[in-house]
């Protein structure tokens, strides 16, 4: 049985999937298996795939019929690891050659039962600079609860925002199959993975040694247009409160809702005004304001003052507050050549 189990979703990735596969087999630590899941790809990826579970033994092809989104993919991946841990690795990314040595070596030495890294920005002009999980060293329950879970479940708002990726952790199976966590959707699902999971862990050691090549992507999901954006989020809002209360997580952050709300909010108005959307500026413009005056948004909006926002979401949040918006659709027309 492998020590580490690295769960590689793939999907249309025939261009980008050789530099992901090498950067796993150049690893100095040998003990891992390698699950390429084949998301119904309809170009080279699935014989790539096949091509390189024939010529490691370490390495598995998975074949989903036909594409069922990023999260049914990991869970999948889940479903058929082997390994105590588990790693989580784009297609279009890559892993340091001493990531999960280093990993690996700091779980040993700490006792920990989980482990995280920093990662490096990799962006088309070159390097974006290192991102920060957070500070070296070890956490207890209640540092992992004040370092990840409450960003996660209250403060999507203050910059700089506590991203959720999860790539940037060693996940014990055990503690994954025990409680069944798993994902849901293609769009915020590495959050609620992530509260649930360290609503369970009790010791995390982190290192500041950037592992992980993050390749941003302008043409990736999370930065197109997304039609149904507003059921997604609803559906979202749900599955957080259901884990908000499986843990009882309310009184730590009582305004959660609110915040996460104005979150959802912000991000739902640039999608709204993002190139990709045919409706015409009066249409979005519409839509933005059927938005806000959903009851739910409308209680985020009347009761809770952003704190910490960028300049731009500052800007955004008081013309939404002050009901100002043909300013704002005049704003994202400039701002966006619309």
């Amino acid at each position: 049985m492998p020590c580490i189990s690295i769960i590689v979703p793939v999907y249309q990735a025939e261009k980008l999937l050789p530099a992901c596969v090498e950067s796993v087999k150049k690893q100095t630590f040998s003990d891992w298996e390698l699950l390429l899941v084949d998301d119904g790809c309809t170009d080279a990826s699935p014989a790539l795939c096949d091509s390189y579970a024939g010529q490691d033994p370490r390495i598995r092809a998975l074949h989903q019929p036909q594409n069922a989104g990023v999260s049914e993919a990991r869970n999948w991946g889940l479903r058929e690891a082997a390994g105590d841990y588990i790693a989580f690795l784009d297609a279009d990314d890559a892993l340091e050659p001493q990531a999960l040595e280093t990993m690996w070596h700091l779980r040993e030495q700490t006792g920990a039962d989980s482990v995280g890294c920093a990662h490096r920005n990799v962006t088309p002009a070159g390097d974006g600079g290192v991102e920060l999980l957070l500070p070296a060293g070890v956490y207890d329950r209640q540092g992992i609860l004040d370092g990840i879970v409450y960003p996660l479940l209250g403060e999507r708002l203050k910059a700089p925002v506590f991203n959720g990726f999860i790539w940037r952790y060693l996940f014990s199976n055990e503690i994954l199959r025990d409680k069944q966590i798993a994902f849901e959707g293609a769009y915020l699902e590495d959050e609620l993975f992530l509260m649930e999971y360290f609503c369970n862990a009790q010791r995390l050691a982190v290192t500041e040694e950037p592992l992980y090549r993050y390749f941003w992507n302008p043409a990736s999901a999370t930065h197109r247009y997304m039609r149904n954006f507003e059921q997604v989020f609803h559906r979202f809002l749900e599955r957080k409160e259901a884990v908000v209360k499986r843990y009882e997580l309310s009184e730590a952050r009582p305004q959660w809702r609110e915040n996460t709300n104005w979150a959802g909010l912000l991000i739902a108005v640039g999608n709204e005004y993002a190139p990709g959307n045919q409706k015409t500026l009066r249409q979005r413009q519409k839509t933005v304001e059927a938005l806000c005056r959903q009851s739910e948004m409308a209680k985020a909006i009347a009761s809770y003052l952003p704190e910490g926002l960028s300049t731009n979401k500052r800007l955004v949040a008081k013309l939404i507050r002050g009901g100002h918006f043909f300013l704002l659709t005049q704003m994202y027309r400039i701002k966006n050549r619309l």
